[in-house]
């Protein structure tokens, strides 16, 4: 591994710590979904595609759930590889964070659902998300048939509302510096269970 020197930022041998401690802090000082993440993902032509998502889980990667026949979806299911950033604005830092992408398990994703609250698990059987709709009542009206399908007892997960998880081959965090002398400290490795390489960049 690369000595690195100077700088605030003291990086370990591995990103998750660095990653804990950053998110800790932005929990505390973030006004609105400190866990929010810019998701970007690649249609079949080749043109990228970018969407807020809810980060829910940090493991061996970093988890979202999603409905899998969204637009998002239906890009993860050609090319299984997205890229993340998540910008703290109150802390003026950001995360970088780049891999292929794998599935959860069903259990990950039925114990996710069951800890969401009611309405929103009547709402993603209503939402057929990404697709033209004719008009908001369309929506109102699908809520109202899965609130009356689903009146007594549990609320199950369908079977497109799943999660994902990126498993990053590449994790930058920047810190903001005056005169545009920014510290970035980057950790990049050539496979998801592989060992990392630790670098600084210019900025």
């Amino acid at each position: 591994m690369n000595q690195l020197t100077g700088g605030d930022l003291h990086p370990s041998e591995e990103p998750f710590g660095l990653f804990d401690s950053w998110m800790n802090e932005a929990q505390k000082s973030e006004p609105n979904d400190p866990n929010a993440m810019a998701l970007a993902t690649v249609d079949a032509g080749g043109l990228p595609d970018v969407r807020m998502v809810l980060l829910k889980g940090v493991d061996s990667g970093f988890v979202f759930y999603s409905n899998r026949e969204s637009q998002k979806g239906r890009e993860l299911e050609s090319n299984m590889q997205a890229s993340a950033n998540f910008h703290w604005k109150s802390l003026r830092r950001q995360v970088r964070i780049r891999g292929p992408v794998e599935q959860v398990t069903d259990a990950e994703s039925d114990a996710y659902f069951a800890s969401r609250p009611r309405d929103s698990r009547i709402g993603a059987w209503a939402s057929q998300q990404s697709r033209p709709m004719d008009g908001r009542f369309a929506l109102e009206k699908a809520v109202a048939i899965y609130a009356a399908k689903y009146a007594i007892g549990e609320v199950p997960r369908p079977a497109y509302w799943i999660g994902y998880r990126i498993r990053p081959v590449y994790i930058e965090f920047w810190t903001d510096k005056p005169f545009r002398l920014h510290e970035r400290v980057v950790y990049r490795r050539d496979q998801p269970a592989g060992g990392w390489r630790l670098d600084r960049f210019f900025p």
